[in-house]
C-alpha cells in the first residue's frame, strides 16, 4: 500500500462547531486525510457553508447525519446532501428496507447513471453493547445485528456500511469486497479508547477489511496534529 493509498483512508472527525475550528483544520490538514466527517453537532450550528470551506481547501466530505425518518422525507434529505457535492453521507439501517431502496432509487433519478455520493448505512453504533441493545428490546447478539442489517443495506442497493472494525470480517463474508465498510471506534496504538467499546487500531482494522477509518480525537488533541496524521497512515501502511 503506497502512502497516499493509505491517507485516504483517514477520515477525520470533525468534532467541533465553530466555523473558524472548520477553516483551521481544513488548512491544517486536507492534504493529510483523505475525507472529512461533518456531524451533526456541526452541521446544526453552521450548515451547509461547512461542506463548502471544506471544498475550499481541496477536502473531500463524509456527511455524517444518520438519516432516520419515512422513506419520502430521507429521500428528499439524501438528494440535498447529495446536491452539495459530499463523497459520503449515512442513514440508519434500522430505518428499514423500504426507506434504503427509496433514497437510492431517487438518487439514481437524480444522476443518471452519473457518478453519484456513495450511501452508507449505520449498523449498529460503536458506542452500543449487548446491554444496549436489550434495554431497547433487542435481544440478538451485536454481530449478528450489525450482519443482518449489512445485508438488508445491500439488498436496498446501499453502497456500503458504518460499521464497528470488530464486525468487519463478518460483513465482508456476507456482502462481498465491493460493499464499502466505514469504521468509528478506530484507536492508533497511542491514543485512549474514550467512550468507544468496541474499538481496534488503524492496521488492524484495514487488515479487518476496512475501507475508511473514522478517526477524531487522536488527531485533533494531538500536541501536533499533522505529525499524529502522519503516524496513523504509517501504521495503517504497516497493515
Amino acid at each position: 500500500m503506497t502512502r497516499d493509498e493509505a491517507r485516504n483512508k483517514i477520515i477525520f472527525a470533525l468534532d467541533v462547531n465553530e466555523f473558524s475550528d472548520v477553516e483551521k483544520w481544513a488548512s491544517l490538514i486536507a492534504d493529510r486525510v483523505g475525507m472529512f466527517k461533518v456531524g451533526k453537532q456541526l452541521y446544526t450550528a453552521c450548515g451547509p457553508v461547512v461542506v463548502r470551506m471544506i471544498q475550499k481547501y481541496g477536502g473531500e466530505v463524509f456527511l455524517d447525519l444518520k438519516y432516520h425518518d419515512i422513506p419520502n422525507t430521507v429521500a428528499m434529505a439524501s438528494l440535498e446532501a447529495a446536491r452539495l457535492g459530499v463523497k459520503l453521507f449515512n442513514l440508519h439501517a434500522l430505518g428499514g428496507y423500504e426507506m434504503m431502496t427509496t433514497t437510492v432509487e431517487a438518487l439514481d433519478r437524480e444522476f443518471r447513471g452519473a457518478e453519484r455520493p456513495k450511501v452508507l448505512a449505520v449498523t449498529i453504533l460503536t458506542s452500543s453493547n449487548e446491554e444496549t441493545l436489550r434495554a431497547v428490546g433487542i435481544d440478538r447478539p451485536v454481530p449478528e445485528m450489525v450482519v443482518r442489517l449489512a445485508q438488508l443495506a445491500k439488498r436496498a442497493g446501499i453502497d456500503g456500511v458504518v460499521a464497528s472494525p470488530q464486525e468487519t470480517p463478518l460483513i465482508r463474508e456476507a456482502c462481498g469486497k465491493e460493499f464499502l465498510i466505514v469504521t468509528p471506534g478506530v484507536r492508533p496504538a497511542f491514543a485512549s479508547a474514550d467512550d468507544q467499546k468496541r474499538i481496534m487500531t488503524p492496521a488492524s482494522a484495514v487488515a479487518a477489511g476496512a475501507d475508511y477509518l473514522v478517526i477524531g480525537r487522536p488527531i485533533s488533541a494531538a500536541s501536533d496534529p499533522v505529525q499524529a496524521a502522519e503516524a496513523i497512515v504509517e501504521e495503517i501502511m504497516a497493515a
